[in-house]
């Protein structure tokens, strides 16, 4: 017995027959919004593999828009999923957890490097209870909604905490996985159950990187709160009656030597070891020679417990210690590393600066962050070679900066743009910010303007950071209806650079006629090769001549339907793939009054079996006007065809060759005498459909029908089936002997690839670009977008003004970031363009254009450069540093410090690049030492 597709097997051999797809996605709509009215924390979510999820969508044939998912990021994607009337099988996570004979657990576990969107999904409770029901299969993966950071966002907590419990009685190793909101008091229960024995005799250390730091005292205190990291260990001991108090036999740190054998020292070859993989997942921690004292300070929070408070100087051989990685944290690593080399920094945070900590600054982090990135700095700057685990300043860094918590992988420039305005509020020497009513320039002279501009924002800000991070640029907005020019002066604590890309590519588009008035043509443009949908839409206009009152709808023909259409401007070409097949389809301008028709085209692959169809041909798009029935279907179908027709069928106009000029068909149309007559002119105005003797006719003269968004559901159209205005109607014409007759289908075959590589084409090397040509990239007038608009005070409306930059104040320490990430709504991208820049005399006088002479010098240095290597989600950071006093340059990859040549640190992976000023010549020496000032 065959089942249908839309059916499938019970474990008790019956068949059910289950919800149509359509009902599904109802019903799983509701569900999610349910899901997304009652968020609280303790709810539960489920993973779902992401490869199984796509297969059901496509299916249901619509992307769900709700909490998990973004509605915004998936309104286009029916047009993305290919049409599929094959039911998904079972829900399978098979590819998202860690096999069981690798786990060696019963509980299966998710595999680390998975990213939420490209590998899995997060559904509710209720949603995944209603799937497995449909679906069966799994296994399920629950996960808990917790609430993250001081601002108790919600988040589902996807990887809990996985502690290793090391039993000294027996040397056994347990993995325990709760989460990181579970407190001390659930740590100890679940520990004595598994272990059956009594809680007081229980004693639990935090034994991270194999170390004795902290008894963990049964408390309502979280997990997380304790620092306490993944897949690090936990010690068990157990306190036998009449026994010694706990601690006996253990050095004076608390460390028992005879437990756990010491680990050789690592090779040479680095300064400091401990393998890390590619994509940013350390192996192990490597800081065996850890000299961590087990006594707290009164900060208890401190990087084992080393006071940030009291004034401190450089280790010997300061400055070369590793950041151990706490897993996926190389993007933390690389920028702290970058920014604990910056020399003012290393100058103000050796020294005592507890009287400019802002406890009350409402916009800050009450000190803390100031205190525990201090401490950590000190604590690098002091412990000679031995890495060190800033386990207290990821726990800060999750509590203020949620979106930093847990195990994934994130931005370096974006954890970098936290810290220094974090810093800035929790060092805020201002306690109470006046305030000021910002002046218009109103023609005033640009210094005036700009040195008032600059005293206000230094009245509300004066910090460290502000000392030596910020600078000044110049923003010129011109109003493009009135000409009114706005000029206003902000400050900036880095500097963003587009990265222009000297590489470009063909791509060949083929262009259909909407209103039949010419043959489709292939045109081949010349793009940027990372610009956008707009910049293949714009050279197509220029190289089609586009009418003023038309525009053009781009899509993706895949197997002889439309897979998608580009309807988002700003989405990047490289989601074009060289071997698709892209047309354009000439609109008016007026359509979106119209509905869209979408023809598809559809041929019998055997003659003795006219039920057996396939499609064939390119899909036409046309619009109809005020659509009542079948007959305008049928109508809009001829018009768009009639460029197709055969010679044969065409009668010259007069005044006209061969009855067509510039593939244009003539003006009236003539068909044989057992066909309609239809007649339009160049605008396409309609007429009505008449047979020889003058009568209308009772039926169409095509073969069609109306389809679903799927291409199934196939229903015949007749003259008097009804035509809703909906957005678009999708329609199959199946040809025959007399389709045949008449048009010449070859024009509707073999659509051209995107772009051909050959062995004729060139192939040259991708030309480097320079920083400078980045800067002028920034600094380059151009239009705002139409999301952000600007509203002119003298029109009194929005307007897309054009913006001019120009850098006005620079600061001593200059940060550029270079923007080698792009995103698209369905495409992430990386440029590993090689951007050459200056190590040594970046001299940017010419790009300021304050005139005043008391500004310092505008030549800089390199000290510093936070380097990304691999694709996004999984690759990996790591950090070039100068030390200033040695003239040496040093590569801090997570544990690992080895000494770098100055001529290996310009790579392609270059993300952050850190500059300082160079001091101007004062008895024929370069340099000075930078001086911040602090409030007396």
């Amino acid at each position: 017995m065959t089942i249908p597709d839309s059916t499938y097997m019970m474990e008790n051999g019956s068949i059910e027959l289950p919800c149509t797809p359509e009902e599904e996605a109802r019903i799983i709509q509701e569900l999610i919004s349910k899901a997304e009215s009652n968020l609280k924390q303790g709810n539960l979510y489920y993973v779902i593999s992401n490869r199984w999820f796509m297969d059901w969508q496509r299916y249901i044939r619509k992307p769900l828009g709700a909490y998990p998912f973004n509605e915004h990021a998936t309104e286009s994607l029916p047009s993305l999923l290919p049409n599929s009337a094959n039911r998904p099988g079972p829900i399978d996570n098979s590819d998202i957890i860690i096999r069981e004979a690798d786990s060696g657990d019963d509980d299966p576990q998710l595999l680390r490097t998975l990213e939420e969107g490209r590998d899995y999904v997060l559904v509710p409770q209720e949603v995944w209870e209603k799937l497995s029901e449909w679906y069966k299969g799994g296994p399920a993966l629950p996960r808990k909604m917790i609430s993250v950071g001081d601002a108790k966002q919600l988040s589902v907590e996807v990887f809990p905490l996985c502690l290793n419990l090391f039993d000294t009685r027996d040397k056994s190793h347990k993995a325990l996985r709760l989460s990181k909101k579970a407190s001390l008091h659930e740590l100890y229960t679940i520990v004595c159950k598994l272990k059956e024995i009594a809680p007081e005799k229980a004693h639990i250390w935090d034994y991270f990187d194999k170390k004795k730091h902290t008894k963990l005292v049964a408390s309502n205190q979280t997990l997380e709160d304790s620092n306490l990291q993944m897949d690090q260990e936990i010690l068990l001991e157990v306190q036998p009656e009449g026994s010694l108090p706990s601690g006996f036999g253990f050095d004076s740190t608390g460390n028992d030597l005879a437990l756990v054998p010491v680990e050789p020292l690592r090779s040479s070859v680095t300064i400091a070891g401990g393998p890390t993989l590619s994509n940013g997942f350390s192996t192990g921690y490597s800081s065996n020679a850890y000299q961590g004292s087990s006594l707290n300070s009164s900060y208890g929070d401190m990087e084992d417990g080393y006071d940030s408070l009291r004034p401190a100087s450089k280790g010997e051989r300061g400055g070369l210690a590793g950041l151990s990685n706490l897993g996926n944290t190389c993007f933390m690593n690389s920028a702290l590393q970058c920014l604990v080399h910056t020399p003012p920094f290393v100058e103000y945070f050796l020294q005592d600066y507890t009287d400019e900590i802002n406890r009350q600054n409402p916009l800050g982090m009450h000190g803390e962050l100031a205190l525990a990135f201090g401490e950590l700095l000190r604590k690098l700057w002091s412990s000679g070679r031995t890495p060190v685990a800033p386990r207290a300043f990821k726990g800060k860094l999750g509590r203020f900066a949620p979106q930093f918590s847990g195990y994934n992988q994130h931005d370096s420039q974006e954890l970098l743009a936290f810290l220094l305005d974090g810093l800035h509020e929790d060092l805020n020497r201002v306690k109470q910010k006046p305030y000021f009513e910002t002046k218009d320039s109103d023609g005033r002279p640009d210094e005036e303007v700009a040195n008032e501009l600059w005293r206000y924002h230094r009245a509300r800000n004066d910090s460290v950071i502000v000392d030596i991070c910020q600078g000044q640029y110049k923003s010129t907005l011109v109003c493009p209806d009135c000409n009114k020019i706005s000029i206003t002066f902000d400050p900036f604590m880095y500097l963003s650079l587009p990265l222009p890309s000297t590489v470009t590519k063909t791509m060949t588009v083929t262009v259909f006629y909407s209103d039949g008035s010419g043959l489709p043509m292939p045109y081949t443009v010349t793009v940027l090769k990372h610009g956008y949908i707009k910049d293949l839409a714009q050279a197509l206009e220029i190289a089609c001549c586009l009418r003023i009152d038309e525009y053009l709808l781009l899509a993706e023909v895949y197997e002889h339907r439309v897979f998608r259409y580009f309807e988002n401007p700003t989405e990047i070409l490289n989601s074009v793939k060289d071997d698709e097949h892209i047309v354009a389809y000439r609109l008016p301008k007026r359509v979106a009054q119209l509905t869209r028709l979408e023809i598809s085209h559809r041929c019998i692959i055997d003659i003795s079996k006219a039920s057996e169809r396939k499609l064939f041909l390119t899909p036409l798009v046309t619009f109809l006007e005020d659509p009542h029935n079948g007959a305008d279907v049928d109508f809009a179908v001829h018009k768009v065809l009639a460029p197709l027709r055969r010679k044969a069928f065409i009668s010259s106009a007069p005044g006209l060759k061969d009855g067509a000029e510039n593939g244009s068909p003539s003006e009236t149309i003539e068909v044989p005498m057992n066909s309609c007559t239809i007649q339009f002119g160049r605008e396409g105005q309609s007429t009505e459909c008449i047979d020889p003797v003058g009568n209308f006719s009772m039926e169409l003269t095509f073969h069609l029908c109306l389809t679903d968004e799927r291409g199934t559901n196939c229903r015949p159209i007749t003259k008097d089936t009804v035509i809703e205005p909906v957005r678009m109607q999708k329609v199959i014409l199946d040809w025959t002997e007399k389709e045949y007759e008449l048009y010449d289908a070859s024009y509707l075959k073999d659509l051209p690839e995107v772009h051909k590589s050959g062995l004729t084409v060139k192939k040259t090397k991708q030309e480097a670009i320079s920083l400078f040509s980045c800067l002028e990239a920034f600094l380059k007038e151009e239009p705002l977008g139409p999301d952000d608009m600007w509203y002119c005070p003298r029109c009194k409306e929005h307007r897309q003004a054009s913006k001019k930059l120009d850098l006005w104040r620079l600061p001593d320490i200059l940060v550029f970031h270079l923007k080698r990430f792009s995103y698209s709504r369905w495409l992430k991208n990386k440029l590993d363009t090689f951007v050459n820049f200056p190590i040594h005399n970046l001299d940017l006088s010419k790009y300021v254009k304050s005139t005043d002479l008391s500004e310092s010098s505008h030549v800089y240095e390199l000290y510093a450069i936070s380097n990304h290597y691999g694709g996004l989600g999984g690759g990996h950071y790591t950090a070039y540093c100068k030390l200033i006093d040695d003239d040496r340059w040093y590569h801090f990859d997570d544990s690992h410090v080895s000494p770098v040549a100055e001529s290996d640190i310009k790579t392609s992976a270059a993300y952050v690049l850190f500059y300082r000023r160079v001091k101007a010549q004062q008895n024929g020496v370069v340099g000075g030492s930078f001086q911040c000032h602090r409030s007396s």
